[in-house]
C-alpha cells in the first residue's frame, strides 16, 4: 500500500487523479526556464471515476507571494489537459494543477443525454439545477459579487419556466456558461501534489548575437598593444554587424612563468605576450585587469560607453592560475600538490598546461576557496559586467555551480551565465540544470542534414528544452573546424546562416568575418593563434563578409519567429545538400522559412514540401515569399516548391510568408 495513510487519519481522498505533470526537470528538482513574455504549456493528465464532466485550471504565482492566480486548462485528448501562461518579470515561479468535477456541467451533458430517451417527466432534473444556481448564487453573494448572484437568481428563475427540451439551448450560450464557471462549487477539488518550479529569465536570455575579441588586438595595428580605451570603434563595428554582447577572454594580468610563446610554443620569446588564461601576476589576480589594458576605472569607462550603445560587455571567468597569482602564495591550500609538496600543473593528456595552476574545490578550505570565487563574480557585478562567460565549467564541481549561481541570483537575477563545457552530453546537460543561462554545443562538428536535424531536435524538442539553451558559434578561439579550413566566404556565409536562424543565440570569434582560415597543420585550430600573441588585422579588408552578417542579424532582429528558441520545424526536401525548416512566432503573424545550400562549392537544386494547413494556408491560392537577405519575392501556390542555391551568389534562403 506505500505510504498510504491508515482510514482513520483521512480526511478524504483526492476525487481527480493529476499525474505526468510537464514541463518538469527531474521530477522538479531543477527550474524548466523560460524568458519574459515566452509561451509556457504546462500540461497534465487529469481523470476520475464516474462519468463528471471535469474541470481543470492552473494556477500560479511568483515564488514568495500569497495570493495564486489562475487560467483554464483545456482538454487535448486521451485525458491530457493543457494551458498556456507567459509572464512579464524576470523571477521564480511556481504553478499547480488543480481539478474537480463540475457540478453545472455535469448536470447540463446528463440533461442532454436525458433527452435522447422516452423520459417525459425532468422535474428531478430541474429541481437539481435549481438547487446547483442556488449554490453557486449564495457563494458569489458570499464573495460580495453581487451581480453575478443576482444574474444566477435570475436565470435559476428562467430555468424554472423553460422546457425541458430548450433547456440546453438556454443552458450553452457563452454568458451563461462564463458565469457558472466564475462560482464553481470546488469543495472536492483536488490539487496535484508537486509544484512546477519555473523561472523566467531576460529575453537576451534566450535572443542573443555575441561577438568575441581580443581587446589587446583591438586595432589590429602591427606590434601595437591595444587597451580598454582603444576598443570602441570594434565594439562599434560588432554593432553595426547587429551583435548586442560583446564578449571579452580573460582580462586579468597574466603570469610570465612558464608563459607560453606564439603557437602556444613552450617557452616564450621576448615580447610575447602570453595567454590571457594563465591568470594571475605580481600585479594582481581575478579582480585585477592586465596593466597593459589599462585600469580597472578604464575599463569601467568601457562597459558604460558599450552600454550607450546598445551593446553589453561579457567578461570570461576562468577559475585557474599561473603559478605567479597571489593566491599561490597566500592560499597554496586550495591547489593540488604532488607527493614532493610542489604545486600540480593542468594537464589532459598528452597535452600540459605549465603556465596553468588548477584550483582544487574539493580542499580541506573548500568553503574559504568558494566563497571567495563568489565574492570576485559580485566585484566584478558592481563594475557593470552583467554576462559572464565561464571558461570550462565542467571541470569544476556541478554543486558548486549550483551554489554560486543560486547566490548571484538572489542579489541580480538578470546576471547571464554562458557554459563553456565541451565536453560529454550529460555532463553539458547537468550543468545547464544546475543554473547556467546558456551553453555551448556540438553544432561546431555538426555539418550534414541528417546530422544537423537530429542534433537540433534533440536539443528543441526532447527533456533538454525545459533547460538547455543552445548558443551556436561557428568557431571560437580554440577551434577552427576542418570544414573552414582553407575555406571559401561561402562556407563562412553558410555557417553564420545555420547559427543564426536554427538557434535564436549564435556568436562568432572576429577574425570570422574576415573569413580567416588558415589552421595549424593537422589540428582545429588556427595558426598565430591570437590566443599567445598580438594579430594585426584590416578590420575592412577586401572579401569580408560583414554585410551579410550585419543583414542575418537585421533579419533575426526584425522577425520575431527568428527569436524563439524551440519554434522550429524541419520541412523535407529532395537534395541531402538542401536544408529546410520553418519558424513561426506563437500568433502565427510572424512567418518564416529557411533554406540553406550545404555544400559551399556547388549550386544545388530542390523542391521543398511544405504543410500548407499547418501554415495556415491553401492550396491553389497565391501566397508569397519574399527573401530579406537578398530583397526579391517569389509567388508560391502549392506545397511543393522549387528552390536554386549558388553558394557563390546566394547561399541561403530567409524567406518571409505573407498572404497578400
Amino acid at each position: 500500500m506505500g505510504n498510504l495513510k491508515p482510514l482513520a487519519t483521512q480526511s478524504r481522498f483526492a476525487t481527480v487523479v493529476i499525474s505526468n505533470l510537464a514541463p518538469v526537470v527531474e521530477c522538479g528538482r531543477y527550474p524548466t526556464k523560460r524568458v519574459v513574455d515566452e509561451t509556457l504549456r504546462v500540461e497534465a493528465d487529469l481523470f476520475k471515476d464516474g462519468h463528471d464532466v471535469l474541470v481543470a485550471v492552473a494556477g500560479w504565482r511568483k515564488a514568495g507571494s500569497k495570493k495564486w492566480r489562475e487560467v483554464p486548462m483545456k482538454h487535448v485528448d486521451n485525458d491530457r489537459w493543457a494551458a498556456q501562461l507567459s509572464f512579464p518579470e524576470t523571477g521564480q515561479y511556481e504553478i499547480c494543477v488543480t481539478g474537480w468535477a463540475d457540478d453545472f456541467l455535469t448536470w447540463i451533458h446528463d440533461f442532454e443525454r436525458r433527452l435522447t430517451g422516452d423520459q417525459d417527466d425532468f422535474s428531478t432534473e430541474i429541481e437539481e439545477g435549481r438547487v446547483i444556481f442556488n449554490n453557486a448564487a449564495i457563494r458569489a453573494a458570499t464573495a460580495k459579487a453581487s451581480t453575478d448572484a443576482d444574474a444566477i437568481e435570475a436565470l435559476t428563475s428562467v430555468l424554472m419556466t423553460t422546457l425541458p427540451k430548450e433547456v440546453p439551448a438556454l443552458m450553452e450560450q457563452p454568458e451563461v456558461l462564463d458565469l457558472l464557471a466564475r462560482w464553481p462549487d470546488r469543495s472536492l477539488a483536488t490539487t496535484a501534489d508537486h509544484i512546477i518550479q519555473v523561472v523566467i529569465e531576460t529575453k537576451l536570455s534566450s535572443f542573443s548575437a555575441w561577438y568575441e575579441f581580443f581587446p589587446r588586438c583591438a586595432e589590429g595595428i602591427e606590434g601595437r598593444h591595444s587597451g580598454f580605451r582603444d576598443c570602441l570603434p570594434r565594439i562599434e563595428d560588432a554593432r553595426d554587424m547587429g551583435f548586442d554582447i560583446v564578449y571579452f577572454p580573460p582580462i586579468h594580468p597574466i603570469g610570465v612563468s612558464h608563459r607560453k610563446g606564439k603557437n602556444n610554443t613552450v617557452t616564450c620569446q621576448p615580447g610575447d605576450v602570453g595567454s590571457p588564461w594563465a591568470i594571475g601576476s605580481k600585479k594582481g589576480g581575478h579582480r585585477s585587469v592586465e596593466p597593459a589594458l589599462g585600469t580597472i576605472k578604464d575599463f569601467e569607462w568601457l562597459v558604460k560607453e558599450a552600454r550607450d550603445r546598445g551593446i553589453e560587455i561579457a567578461m570570461d571567468f576562468a577559475i585557474q592560475c599561473s603559478p605567479d597569482h597571489p593566491y599561490v602564495s597566500e592560499h597554496p591550500e586550495w591547489f593540488f600538490h604532488r607527493p614532493d609538496g610542489s604545486i600540480k600543473y593542468a594537464e589532459n593528456p598528452p597535452k600540459k598546461y605549465q603556465d596553468i595552476y588548477p584550483i582544487n574545490f574539493h580542499c580541506d578550505e573548500w568553503k574559504e576557496l568558494w566563497q571567495e570565487f563568489l565574492d570576485v563574480v559580485l566585484f566584478w557585478m558592481k563594475k557593470g559586467v552583467r554576462i559572464f562567460r565561464v571558461d570550462n565549467p565542467h571541470t569544476k564541481p556541478v554543486t558548486f555551480w549550483e551554489w554560486l549561481i543560486t547566490e548571484v541570483h538572489q542579489v541580480d537575477p538578470t546576471i547571464i551565465f554562458l557554459s563553456e563545457a565541451f565536453t560529454r552530453p550529460k555532463m553539458m546537460q547537468a550543468l545547464a540544470k544546475a543554473g547556467f543561462t546558456q551553453s555551448y554545443t556540438y553544432f561546431t562538428w555538426r555539418e550534414s542534414k541528417e546530422e544537423l536535424i537530429e542534433y537540433v531536435t534533440e536539443l528543441t524538442k526532447g527533456h533538454m528544452r525545459d533547460y538547455y539553451r543552445s548558443n551556436f558559434w561557428p568557431n571560437t578561439p580554440d577551434i577552427l573546424p576542418f570544414h573552414l579550413q582553407n575555406a571559401p566566404p561561402s562556407a563562412f556565409k553558410i555557417r553564420a546562416a545555420l547559427a543564426a536562424t536554427l538557434s535564436s543565440s549564435w556568436g562568432i570569434y572576429s577574425g570570422y568575418e574576415l573569413c580567416e582560415n588558415q589552421p595549424l597543420p593537422g589540428r582545429e585550430e588556427y595558426l598565430d593563434s591570437e590566443k599567445y600573441q598580438l594579430k594585426t588585422r584590416d578590420w575592412d579588408q577586401p572579401g569580408n563578409i560583414k554585410t551579410f552578417i550585419s543583414k542575418l542579424n537585421q533579419v533575426r532582429k526584425e522577425n520575431r519567429a527568428l527569436q524563439s528558441y524551440a519554434n522550429i520545424e524541419f520541412l523535407p526536401s529532395d537534395n541531402d545538400q538542401i536544408l529546410a525548416f520553418r519558424k513561426w512566432s506563437d500568433d502565427g503573424e510572424n512567418r518564416m522559412l529557411i533554406v540553406i545550400n550545404l555544400d559551399p562549392e556547388h549550386r544545388h537544386e530542390s523542391n521543398i514540401h511544405l504543410p500548407l494547413e499547418a501554415m495556415g494556408l491553401q492550396s491553389g491560392v497565391a501566397f508569397y515569399v519574399d527573401d530579406l537577405i537578398y530583397e526579391e519575392s517569389y509567388t508560391w501556390r502549392e506545397s511543393t516548391n522549387f528552390v536554386a542555391l549558388d553558394p557563390r551568389t546566394k547561399p541561403v534562403h530567409i524567406l518571409r510568408v505573407r498572404n497578400s
